[in-house]
């Protein structure tokens, strides 16, 4: 009996000490059921070696009772297992030249999505025997994206992106931000795949630091909608992707510039970014005043297009050179990116700039037509201000798994005042007889320019994998005010010389503008996969431009009184609709892509203008058109560094209303325009052929591109010169009208060819970097009824090592040489021939840790410029720096610019009408004193539940 009640005293102690460890709020109540275990999940990882590097390609075997499945890890380094039965399993990772690990995992089975901890994976030193693998190439080919892996790039502490790019193969960056991949200029900047500061090329490379660089990625762009639904249409952009490291992430950079120099010259910039793996808020402003011109390293050349298809070539300031003149310029602006929630994601941009562009320009040379040419000299003086904002905002919102939609709402304004005062002097060598005007005039134009856009996305994704579904919506609007203040003096000389004035006239216009856009675009695509590897694509798009155009002018008498001419103005509105259907049928296999369909493109060009030559009422135009277009892309990929591509493309170019009106436009006295309206648009067939190959043992890439324009049906103006006799006090002179009309023309043609090879040596000290291009175009156009035909060929070909023998020795030398030559059949039309060899050197020497100096040397030889300018110009620039603290993030800057003076920049523009050379002073001798500072803090990898956060191919976070 006293054991019994021992027994119960002892049980009745412990059941009370057990109550007592239960929380109050528990007691009472009933425990909650636990969640039954999920039949199926999904398991994620990234393999990694000890150095952090991804180890793309890695075998992985996941194993346990229910399942056995294996895959290997992609680009990223990034594997996935779908439907996996059970939450215990055993993995097994392989890669080669790395010592194999298996390990047991044993997880929540109630959690849909599984993402481990990051496997690495130790290197095996008997397998390597001495050799180093780092894991995956420097430089990958994947279908639309070239990819360099910037760890493999040395820069110095706190240096910017445009410093990691110079060392990269196939890159030209320019000294005002401008940057070519493989002879193609890029267009657009984003950072971790979303635009990037409204996707200003210059203000991403010129200020975001190169340390926190984990990829930078060139891709053929071809629109959100095509990033999410796959169908590829258009032209694509080249963009500029750059993909932040994980550990630089979440944290803070900034940067702050300040200068002043000699004659009111002085240079401020403030750049501040936050980060935190998709959030980011930054602030980039810059106030200066400097001179445009003013050369230095990088993109070598200058080509330029001219009108009718005809090719121009910068001298004199060598490479890096751009538009002329001095400039106070300002460009604060504002980015913003944020998720909010798991769901919704925003992206908002806002910049302002300014520029106030004063500039002296001096111009000579030669126009052509069929009935003889002419010799001019032009000189005048222009003030330009301008002021813009822009404002862009984006809104992702994940519905569910099956649903998307992305809300995109833009604003822009742009204004901007000039006045120009020009003289130019024609001497006319016509078969008619000489004629020599001289136009001595000032005009003036107010502008102002607001834009509206809004654009909606939506996508839908059915269970079937690839099948989906997507609209697209977008409107903008614009309506521009322009108001132009004219006034001209005309005369008119017997001979060659000024000294028997025949005939002086006035012309003094007031002209106002205004020119309304609205432009409706609906869009709607669809994929049906029909096997593995294979889908149908059908895209409809509808675009709809309406056109709303009126121009009022007025003249100034002698006595200052305004008097209207009604029938000078110009008063038009008209709309163009397109329609798109295309079905394409599309392969994606592991090393061949083939696309083949086609695309019905109707359209029609409806419009009115009032008849200012008849009673003043209206004339209505409608056309109409159709055409077929085929469409084909493939790729063929050997490795993921080897690739060849050739792409086929066709597209409409619509006439101009103004081309296709049925009467005479009187606008300009001079220059009276007649309108075809039989009028057919021009066809353009595009062939693109690109092949690159990155030997990573070697560290060689070679890249070659070529690409080849034929057209049909090209639009051309054929202008018919008529004469008028002018007679005064019995001297005789001649006055040329020129009546303007359009035809089309076949033959035309352009073919281009591009290649950069590149190599580095002795771990990436010397890298030599060989770029070239050789383009060759055929023009077809008319002249007084008459066909003629222009031809052009150019050859641009440049050398430029980079070598660095050691962290404290930077030289690169450059050599360019450029030949440009033209011919016409027109009427004494001589060939023109330009050359242009270019000896450059820039670089920097660290010295005492703390000190540098930097150089910069540029010496070219132009011939076929004739004598106007400098033609062997030497431009040098130099600088010296002091850095200070343990981080040496403070820096003291002096630089001097163009110390000898001769940086006058000659460019020299050929079209199937005329020869251009144009000399810009640039005022460009100065010099800057100041200071830079960078500060950097980061605090570590993004997370989300304690785990680190997995990432897309373009660099964005999964939440």
């Amino acid at each position: 009996m006293k054991r019994s009640l021992l027994i119960l005293a002892v049980l009745f102690l412990i059941s009370g000490t057990l109550l007592a460890q239960i929380p109050q709020n528990m007691q009472g109540r009933q425990q909650r059921p636990v969640a039954p275990p999920l039949p199926l999940r999904q398991v994620s990882g990234i393999v990694k070696d000890s150095s952090d590097n991804i180890l793309a390609g890695a075998v992985i075997k996941l194993e346990s009772p229910k399942d056995t499945m294996s895959t290997s890890a992609n680009a990223d380094g990034i594997f996935i297992f779908k439907n996996v039965k059970s939450a215990t399993f055993v993995l097994t990772v392989a890669s080669i030249g790395y010592r194999r690990l298996v390990k047991r995992f044993l997880n929540n089975d109630a959690v849909p999505r599984l993402v481990l901890d990051p496997i690495i994976l130790k290197s095996d030193v008997q397998t390597l025997k001495g050799v180093t693998i780092n894991g995956t190439p420097s430089i990958t080919y994947k279908t639309d994206t070239v990819e360099y892996k910037a760890s493999d790039y040395k820069v110095r502490a706190n240096a910017t992106v445009d410093e990691l790019l110079k060392k990269m193969e196939g890159f030209e960056v320019g000294s005002d931000g401008t940057v070519t991949h493989q002879g193609q200029q890029i267009t657009k900047a984003k950072l971790n795949g979303k635009e990037y500061a409204g996707g200003d090329v210059a203000q991403a490379i010129q200020n975001l630091p190169a340390e926190i660089v984990e990829k930078i990625q060139v891709v053929d762009d071809y629109g959100d909608q095509a990033a999410r639904t796959g169908i590829k249409d258009g032209d694509p952009q080249k963009v500029l992707n750059i993909t932040t490291r994980a550990d630089r992430s979440v944290g803070t950079t900034g940067r702050l510039t300040g200068q002043y120099g000699n004659n009111d010259r002085y240079n401020a910039q403030l750049f501040v970014q936050r980060i935190n793996a998709n959030e980011q808020l930054g602030v980039i402003g810059r106030l200066a005043n400097t001179v445009n011109g003013v050369a230095s390293s990088g993109v070598a050349g200058g080509a330029t297009n001219g009108g009718g298809g005809g090719t121009g070539v910068g001298a004199g300031a060598g490479r890096g050179s751009s538009s002329p003149g001095t400039t106070k310029s300002g460009s604060p602006s504002f980015n913003y990116r944020d998720q909010w929630g798991k769901k919704i994601e925003v992206i908002g941009s806002y910049a302002y700039r300014f520029s106030d562009n004063n500039s002296i320009n001096d111009s000579y040379g030669q126009r052509y037509s069929t009935n003889g040419s002419s010799n001019f000299v032009n000189h005048n003086t222009a003030e330009n201000n301008s002021k813009s904002h822009n404002v862009r905002f984006e809104m992702d919102y994940t519905i569910d798994k099956a649903n998307y939609l992305q809300i995109t709402p833009t604003f822009s304004y742009t204004g901007s005042n000039s006045l120009t005062n020009s003289l130019t002097n024609n001497i006319n060598y016509f078969t008619t007889g000489l004629e020599h005007p001289v136009v001595n005039g000032t005009s003036s134009n107010t502008n102002a320019a607001p834009a509206y856009g809004l654009t909606a996305f939506y996508l839908h994704v059915f269970k079937k994998p690839r099948r989906n579904l997507s609209l697209q919506y977008s409107v903008t609007t614009s309506n521009t005010q322009q108001n132009g203040d004219k006034n001209n003096n005309y005369r008119y000389y017997a001979d060659s010389t000024t000294d028997r004035l025949v005939s002086d006239s006035l012309s003094h216009l007031l002209t106002n503008r205004s020119s309304r856009n609205t432009t409706y675009t609906t869009t709607g695509t669809y994929v049906e996969p029909i096997g593995k590897y294979s889908q149908i694509e059908f895209t409809g798009q509808i675009r709809r431009a309406v056109y709303d155009n009126k121009a009022i002018s007025d003249t100034v008498l002698a006595n200052g009184q305004i008097q209207e001419l009604t029938r000078l103005d110009n008063i038009y509105n008209y709309s163009f609709t397109e329609s798109r259907y295309s079905i394409n049928y599309r392969y994606n296999g592991t090393k061949y892509n083939l696309s083949l369909g086609a695309l019905a493109l109707p359209s029609r060009l409806d419009g009115n203008k009032v008849n200012n030559s008849g009673d003043g009422s209206a004339v209505s135009t409608s056309h109409n058109y159709f055409r077929i277009i085929p469409v084909f892309r493939a790729s063929y990929s050997w490795s993921r560094t080897e690739r060849i591509s050739f792409t086929y493309t066709g597209d409409n170019v619509e006439p101009q209303f103004q081309q296709i009106q049925p009467f005479t436009d009187r606008t300009d006295p001079n220059n009276i325009v007649v309108g075809n309206p039989n009028l057919k648009p021009t066809f353009t067939n595009s062939l693109n052929l690109v092949y690159n190959n990155y030997l990573s043992n070697s560290k060689l890439n070679l890249s070659f591109n070529m690409n080849g324009t034929f057209y049909q049906d090209q639009i051309t103006s054929n202008t018919i010169q008529m004469v008028q006799i002018i007679t005064n006090n019995g001297a005789t002179t001649r006055k040329t009208i020129n009546e303007i009309t359009y035809a089309n023309v076949e033959g035309s043609h352009a073919i281009v060819g591009r290649y950069n090879i590149a190599k580095q040596l002795s771990d990436r000290k010397y890298n030599l970097s060989l770029n070239g291009n050789i383009t060759y175009n055929y023009s077809e156009a008319m002249s007084n009824n008459q066909l003629y035909h222009n031809t052009n060929w150019r050859f641009d070909e440049r050398f430029g090592p980079r070598i660095s023998p050691t962290e404290n020795i930077e030289i690169n030398p450059y050599i360019g040489y450029d030949l440009s030559r033209s011919f016409t059949t027109l009427l004494g039309a001589a060939p023109t021939m330009l050359r242009t060899t270019s000896l450059a050197v820039d670089g920097r020497v660290y010295f005492f840790k703390t000190f540098q100096i930097n150089y910069s040397a540029t010496k070219s030889y132009v011939t076929g410029l004739g004598k106007l300018g400098n033609p062997s110009p030497f431009v040098i620039n130099a600088g010296f720096e002091k850095e200070f603290f343990q981080k040496k993030n403070l820096v003291i800057t002096f630089n001097v610019f163009d110390l000898l003076h001769q940086n006058n920049f000659i460019q020299q523009t050929v079209t199937a009408q005329a020869v251009t050379n144009t000399l810009s002073n640039t005022l460009s001798r100065y010099f800057l004193i100041g200071m830079r500072l960078s500060l950097q803090k980061w605090s570590g990898r993004p997370t989300r539940n304690g785990r680190p956060m997995q990432r897309r191919g373009d660099g964005s976070f999964m939440y």
